[in-house]
């Protein structure tokens, strides 16, 4: 089968686009004819060895967290899947992903695929939808009528947010550059953060801060000064510590996504509900995934990519 994998760190260039076995699935474990992938910038930072601490991949290493596609064979002890189904799932972190034709997967990552989208763009919603789910309600603790913060919410995550969370009940204040996509124009309030300062604009505190920018560190500080005392400031760049206010017990939660695939289904049933829309900006053959990584780290990469193996 066609994979990509990087049998080095360093810069996009390491990417090749080669041949590989395919897997043979073990205990537990289900082997899916990928429909897509897609790119995700800790993708990027694996691949150039900044997180070999927390991720400590194997290589050769073949990328892609997210996956789509259709049960192909299961491997001993697996129920509950049937082959030809529709998954859709959350690959742990330091395995080998799903740039490739062929991928295993723990059979507990897994849920039914959505059928309100094609197979392929639902590999646009597992790591950025539960990013975006786990922050508001996992740490964020939002429930109705409160108020929340979503800075640079222009993007994958942030769109998912922000639907998330106006669904909740909530008021939503969205910060985002002037090109954002349509999900954050249904937020309540929308600040332009190029021209904004975003910390005098919000006249009124807000219950919760969801951090998704990777601002300066004077302004990720700046941010908890509009936390009302008892709330919370998550924070998803998490080489920068979330500020916290003991004197006003306001928390600050460094978010680290966790695959969930009970979550992951939720999400499935209200993109199927027409209550969250799955967003695709550009989809890719698998053999351009080097050139991908190529422009994202030249920051010419916006909205949510998914990344497509030739067709069997």
């Amino acid at each position: 089968m066609k994979a990509v994998r990087f049998h080095e760190y360093g810069d996009p260039g390491v990417l090749r686009y080669e041949d590989v076995d395919r897997p043979v699935p073990g205990a537990g474990q289900v082997r899916i004819r990928v429909a897509a992938t897609s790119f995700n910038p800790v993708d990027g930072n694996i691949r150039g060895g900044f997180m070999q601490g927390p991720i400590p991949v194997v290589l050769p290493h073949t990328p892609g967290i997210d996956v789509a596609g259709t049960v192909d064979a299961l491997g001993e002890g697996v129920t509950g899947f049937e082959a030809g189904a529709g998954v859709v799932g959350f690959l742990p972190m330091a395995g080998a992903g799903a740039a490739a034709e062929y991928v295993l997967a723990p059979a507990e990552v897994l849920t039914t695929a959505p059928t309100s989208v094609p197979l392929a763009d639902a590999a646009a919603l597992p790591l950025v939808g539960l990013t975006a789910y786990q922050a508001l309600f996992d740490h964020g603790k939002l429930t109705a009528g409160q108020r929340v913060l979503i800075n640079g919410a222009g993007g994958a995550v942030g769109g998912y947010a922000v639907q998330l969370a106006k669904n909740a009940g909530a008021h939503v204040i969205a910060t985002a550059g002037p090109h954002s996509g349509d999900a954050v124009k249904t937020a309540d309030e929308v600040v332009d953060h190029a021209t904004t300062d975003v910390v005098t604009t919000v006249t009124e505190p807000v219950d919760v801060v969801l951090n998704l920018a990777p601002v300066a560190p004077e302004q990720l500080a700046a941010l908890v000064t509009v936390v009302r005392p008892g709330g919370v400031v998550v924070n998803t760049t998490v080489w920068m510590p979330a500020p916290s206010d003991e004197a006003r017990n306001v928390r600050g939660i460094d978010l680290f996504v966790r695959s969930d695939a009970g979550q992951l289904a939720q999400l499935v049933e209200l993109a199927d509900r027409g209550e969250l829309r799955i967003d695709v900006a550009e989809r890719v053959p698998l053999a351009e995934l080097p050139a991908l990584h190529a422009r994202a780290a030249e920051g010419a990469v916006h909205g949510k990519v998914i990344v497509v193996p030739p067709a069997a």
